[in-house]
């Protein structure tokens, strides 16, 4: 059985073995000519390589920040979700009466009424991961060899069902045909949440200022939903993330060039006091430092690629919104006193979240 730490190693040498066969390959090919070709000439000054490798650290870290940035955000985007969810459960709880109604209404038909809006609440949110799932062109879970190959491993509700069969139990027929026929089905869901409390407003279930609570919480869910529908669709600029990956390269490339001569040098040193097949071939030993080090900046450019999606779903520590939406549902659904029965289970932990 493997450790928890065991696994996300292993995760993470799996997502870059096409990497580290190319650095193998980058590291050799220069050592074969130098060594056994006698291409002496084929070497590089470790200095300037070294400072090429500083500065790239820098840009790298640059990117990196700004990509945790837009993860954290999107992360602090569904906590609000989370908390808007439970304050509008608790009004529809507490506000829902026939206190100001003209005729009086059972127990039992005010729990359809809560229940009716609890569930198209969910199929808002339902909604909404649906659309922060689609994939973009920028997006390196559909565009990166790797990832790709990753990404069927994966096993993610918004790319295996249709919104219409998710949506199906949320909303009567007659609501399901209207919001599917709309391009943006979230905002869909909202109106018809809105127009529901006006049509309870006038029947009596609810007075002025319980209506307007009900539309200010209508204004945060919308608010919220523009804040996930920015991330989504306004990217990293590409022009920063097209130059980072092309100095990483760059400095790849090079890093043989410069460890060749210095790992031939040290040889050369010990060899003056111990003299062993070892010294004599030290400079092979560029190899494996040329491939850890090529590794390690090529990890940090990939991480940083896709923390700059929180929502694609693919094999980062993105935002696991199908797995949060669950235990929404969960959460809300019992605080109306739902049936148990009818109340889905929580998705296991790494449903959306590999690493």
């Amino acid at each position: 059985m493997y450790t928890k730490k065991q696994y996300r190693i292993s995760i993470v040498l799996s997502w870059t073995k096409r990497y580290i066969l190319i650095f193998f390959l980058l590291a050799i090919i220069p050592v074969i000519f130098y060594e056994l070709a006698e291409w002496k000439w084929l070497q590089l000054p470790w200095l300037p390589i070294g400072l090429i490798g500083t500065a790239l650290a820098f840009i790298s870290g640059f990117k990196n920040n700004a990509a945790y940035d837009r993860l954290w955000e999107a992360r602090k985007i569904y906590g609000g979700i989370v908390n808007a969810s439970r304050t509008l459960t608790t009004m529809v709880n507490d506000f829902i009466t026939d206190e100001f109604a003209a005729k009086k209404y059972l127990d039992s038909d005010l729990f359809k009424i809560r229940k009716e809006i609890i569930m198209r609440h969910v199929a808002w949110m339902t909604a909404l991961r649906y659309s922060l799932r689609k994939p973009k062109e920028w997006e390196s879970s559909f565009s990166n060899k790797s990832d790709k190959e990753f990404m069927k491993s994966i096993e993610v509700d918004e790319y295996k069902y249709s919104l219409k069969e998710q949506l199906e139990g949320y909303l009567s027929d007659a609501e399901l045909e209207e919001v599917l026929s709309k391009t943006n089905k979230q905002t869909g869901c909202l109106k018809l949440q809105s127009n529901h409390f006006k049509k309870l407003k006038i029947s009596g279930l609810i007075e002025d200022f319980r209506h307007m609570e009900f539309k200010n919480s209508i204004e945060e869910l919308f608010t919220l939903q523009g804040k996930a529908e920015r991330i989504k669709n306004f990217p990293y600029p590409r022009q920063f993330a097209t130059l980072n990956i092309i100095f990483v390269w760059i400095f790849i490339i090079l890093i043989p060039f410069g460890l060749m001569n210095e790992f031939e040098n040290i040889g050369d040193r010990l060899m003056q006091s111990h003299a062993n097949l070892i010294t004599n071939n030290f400079v092979w030993l560029s190899v494996p430092f040329s491939m850890v080090i090529s590794w390690i900046f090529m990890l940090m450019e990939r991480v940083g690629d896709t923390s700059e999606n929180p929502f694609d779903g693919g094999m980062n520590n993105g935002v696991p919104i199908t797995t949060m939406s669950r235990g929404i549902e969960i959460d809300i659904r019992e605080m109306i006193d739902d049936d148990k029965q009818e109340i889905p289970q929580p998705y296991p932990k790494t449903r959306d979240s590999q690493m």
